[in-house]
């Protein structure tokens, strides 16, 4: 790995502290709102129940009031009906004196009903003072809490920004130009290689940049994202390991009438898959670039069965699963469409896995073996 790839990676994972931190000190004053907020409901809850018992007072005082008024009226009531002269004059005033008493029963039951309910008012206030009482100790604890884990913040921030300064220092200015433009608008601005895919955006890489990236001898951009990308082998032998222990790669039939193989070199055209095919009495040979999947050279037809007709093409080479008909890989022009490339890889890369963990018991890449080991 390119030693500017693992100052980015270093990078990245201070600018990610680094937003983590100011998103916990930004989020801070929201939680002390919330706090406050919930004291503030608790303090309204003993406010309603206070008002409730100050409405009680008043009305009691304003039903006594108008029990003495109306004792009042009935004693002016009764010094009138000592003069009164007839008949008519003295009921009028009984009436009047009745219908006050009345008024005093029903003021007196009104009285009454709010000296039942004064106990459960008066508890209402009691249990609401203790609860705010509560309530504000616990949130006042929380509230120092919350702000010595915002110093802590705040002293840590300024611990990893002079860090991320220094770390940029080690990067190359073009370079750290494009990782900063891109995490601005992407969040991250480097991306790790795994499975023939970006693993940020998880779009699949054709093979020629997946092999580049794997090189570590260059800077790489996905096509897709544009974040940087960087190859991990160990990550990618872990992510092989589990699918491996699940079930066993599956071997091609020795005596099949296809067979594709992996050579690392032929020729002048480096590493290439090879397709040999059995058909009415001759074999044929297609030769591909590994990288692009484009057809190298002509295809080459000789007599008999390919494995006596080709036998210095498949000495040393990698068996691989692949089963196309004439048919579609005429279809394919001189150039095989990305998914049969990516087949091809993947397979590849389960064999060499496969032949590594026979050999050693630990995921090493080995080199190309004879034929039939591959095959076995």
């Amino acid at each position: 790995m390119l030693p500017e790839i693992e100052n980015l990676l270093r990078l990245q994972e201070a600018d990610k502290e680094i937003r983590r931190l100011q998103d916990e000190i930004a989020e801070l004053p929201k939680r002390v709102a919330v706090i406050e907020h919930k004291l503030a409901g608790t303090k309204a809850g003993l406010d309603k129940a206070q008002a409730a018992v100050k409405a009680d007072e008043a009305a009691r005082r304003k039903y006594e009031t108008a029990i003495t008024d109306s004792r009042s009226k009935i004693s002016k009531y009764r010094d009138q009906s000592l003069d009164v002269k007839t008949n008519e004059q003295y009921k009028a005033l009984l009436h009047e004196i009745q219908f006050a008493e009345t008024e005093i029963a029903a003021t007196e039951d009104k009285i009454l009903s709010l000296m039942v309910n004064a106990d459960a008012r008066d508890q209402e206030v009691k249990a609401a003072q203790a609860e705010l009482a509560a309530e504000a100790a616990e949130i006042e604890k929380e509230k120092i809490e919350a702000r010595q884990r915002t110093a802590v913040d705040e002293s840590q921030l300024t611990e990893w920004r002079a860090k991320r300064d220094q770390m940029r220092a080690g990067v190359n200015e073009d370079l750290l130009h494009h990782y900063e433009r891109v995490a601005k608008f992407r969040g991250s601005g480097i991306s790790e290689v795994r499975d023939h895919k970006c693993m940020a955006c998880q779009v699949m890489l054709r093979p020629q940049t997946y092999n580049e990236v794997r090189t570590g001898q260059q800077t790489v951009v996905c096509d897709s994202c544009q974040r940087i990308l960087y190859f991990n082998p160990a990550n990618e032998m872990l992510a092989l390991e589990p699918e491996h222990k699940r079930s066993r790669r599956h071997h091609p039939k020795i005596d099949a009438p296809q067979a594709w193989y992996y050579r690392q070199e032929f020729a002048e055209a480096g590493e290439v898959f090879l397709c040999l095919a059995n058909a009415a009495g001759q074999s044929s040979r297609r030769v591909f670039d590994m990288h692009t999947g484009r057809l190298v050279g002509d295809i080459l037809s000789r007599e008999g069965d390919f494995r006596h007709a080709f036998p210095e093409d498949i000495t040393g080479a990698i068996r691989l699963n692949g089963s196309w008909t004439e048919h579609e890989m005429e279809n394919w022009g001189t150039e095989m469409p990305m998914t049969a490339l990516d087949s091809l890889h993947i397979d590849l890369e389960a064999a060499r896995y496969e032949m590594s963990s026979r050999t050693s018991g630990k995921p090493e890449k080995p080199t190309a073996v004879p034929t039939e080991q591959a095959a076995s």
